[in-house]
Formats: structure tokens, C-alpha cells, sequence
């Protein structure tokens, strides 16, 4: 039964993990670029909800409509002063100016967290917080299950964007050919600008959603932007929903690992799956052949 709670628990952290790789799975599947502040996006989602926390007592799960439209803005105005200038580079020098560019990003962004939040790691405490449900022999984090729950309603609301609407066809045509997605009308620079401002959104969703069981610090990003880079390593570079499937396989491989090997190999078995994938599969584990 304690590894099956573990698993669960497992289940639970790897719907964040999935959530939080999504936006950089789409910025990749979309720009092919590789946003490495991608996790300082997700740190700033989680002070975003620690802010309106303290001053407003705004509940994290509501914050995060605010949280998402801010990155939002955020990214988009990254965009446009930062990234746009390479845009129609070769894939493999957008990939290398993006990692460049990226790497000075986070940089920025941490240092600007230290000096508007301080280092120490601030924390929101709702009034469910530690509360959980008994569910037979298991029980589920409160705080945890809601955020699963969450983030499987944004995958959703994702999902309908990008199959149900105008903007959200011309961004899957232009990921899949994008020279004959101008060809056919499609104004590729805006929909370079849409996806990487909705991949920053869904960082600050991610974020929001974070805060309401883990701490925020400035530091968190580095860590987040590992993980994600693992997650769509193991879903397939650009498979957004094969993304978040490999998230979920991530948080209960980990979680399962630290309970029969300890705490120590958590990590660690990560990246032993991330370098057999690459090793093995480097398409990813939930990509077509």
C-alpha cells in the first residue's frame, strides 16, 4: 500500500510536471526554438500567486487567470524584443541563438526575483492547505488533486484552442510546414508571436498551480527547466499532449524510485530514462514511429 500511495503521489507531481513542460513543448513543436528561461516563467507564475496572496488573500487556483494573461503579456513582449530577430534563421542556429539568449534571460529574470522577493522561499498557505482525502487504504493531497485537476482542464482548453479554432489551425499548420503555411495565407509571424506568448501563459498557469503545495524562490527555475527539457525529451520534441503523458510517467517513475531506493535516486532516475530515451528512442517515448 506504500507504494501504491507513492504512486499516487507520483501521479499527482506529474501532472504539474506536464503542465509546466507543455508551453516549452509547444514553443519547440512551433518556433523550434528552445527557451531555456522557460522555468524562470514558471518561477514568476508562482511569485504572481504569492503576491496576490499576501496582499488580496487571493485563493492560488484563481490567481492563476491572472498569473497566465500576465505571462501572457510577458512573453509575447520576450518575443518581440529578444526573439523575433532570428525567427526565420536555420533550425539548428534558432535552436543555438535560442539557448544563447535564453541562458542571459533566466540570468536577468532570477536576479530581478531577488531583488523585488528576496532569495528565502516564500510560500502560500490557503486555508485547505495540508488537508487531504482518505480514499481506502490511500489519501490524496487536497492542494495536489486540485491541481491535477487543473491542469487536465488546461490541457483540455488547449486542446479545443488548437482543434476548434482559426488561430489555433494556423498554429498546427505553421508547426508542420511552415513555408506552406505562408504559402497559403497564414501570417506566420503572428502566430509565431501567439504560440510563444501561450507557452509562456501556460508556464504562469503552471506556476500558480505550483505554489499551492511546493515553495517559490528565485532558484526554482533552473530545476523546472531541466525537468521540462526531460519531459518533452521523453514525450517527443513538440508532441504537446504526448508531453504531458511523459510528465505524468516522470512524477510516478520518481516517486516509485525514492520509495524502494530512497530520496537520494530520485533525481537520478530521471536522468538515467532521459539519457535510455535519447540512447534508444530519441524521437521520445509517446511519438509515432
Amino acid at each position: 500500500m506504500i507504494l501504491l500511495q507513492n504512486a499516487i503521489f507520483g501521479l499527482l507531481i506529474g501532472g504539474l510536471y506536464g503542465l509546466g513542460a507543455v508551453g516549452l513543448s509547444l514553443v519547440f513543436g512551433v518556433l523550434r526554438m528552445l527557451n531555456v528561461s522557460h522555468g524562470e516563467l514558471i518561477m514568476l507564475g508562482g511569485y504572481a500567486s504569492f503576491w496576490l496572496f499576501t496582499l488580496w488573500r487571493v485563493d492560488p487556483f484563481l490567481s492563476m487567470l491572472v498569473a497566465g494573461p500576465a505571462l501572457f503579456l510577458i512573453g509575447g513582449l520576450l518575443y518581440r524584443i529578444l526573439f523575433r530577430h532570428f525567427i526565420h534563421f536555420p533550425e539548428d542556429q534558432k535552436i543555438k541563438n535560442s539557448i544563447l539568449i535564453g541562458s542571459g534571460l533566466a540570468l536577468v529574470l532570477q536576479t530581478l526575483a531577488i531583488l523585488a522577493w528576496g532569495a528565502d522561499e516564500r510560500a502560500v498557505t490557503p486555508v485547505y492547505a495540508g488537508r487531504v482525502i482518505p480514499l481506502g487504504p490511500v489519501v490524496i493531497p487536497l492542494s495536489r488533486m486540485g491541481a491535477l485537476l487543473v491542469a487536465f482542464l488546461v490541457l483540455g482548453g488547449l486542446h479545443l484552442f488548437l482543434t476548434r479554432t482559426r488561430r489555433g489551425t494556423a498554429i498546427r499548420a505553421t508547426s508542420q510546414d511552415e513555408m506552406a503555411a505562408a504559402l497559403m495565407g497564414i501570417p506566420v509571424n503572428t502566430v509565431f508571436f501567439t504560440a510563444f506568448a501561450l507557452g509562456s501563459a501556460l508556464a504562469g498557469v503552471a506556476g500558480a498551480l505550483l505554489s499551492v503545495s511546493d515553495a517559490i524562490s528565485p532558484a526554482i527555475g533552473l530545476s523546472w527547466t531541466l525537468k521540462a527539457l526531460i519531459v518533452i525529451v521523453l514525450g517527443g520534441m513538440g508532441n504537446i499532449f504526448g508531453t504531458f503523458v511523459a510528465g505524468l510517467f516522470l512524477g510516478v517513475a520518481e516517486s516509485v524510485s525514492g520509495f524502494l531506493f530512497g530520496n537520494v535516486y530520485r533525481e537520478v532516475v530521471g536522468l538515467v530514462v532521459f539519457l535510455l530515451v535519447l540512447s534508444l528512442r530519441p524521437q521520445g517515448l509517446f511519438a509515432r514511429s
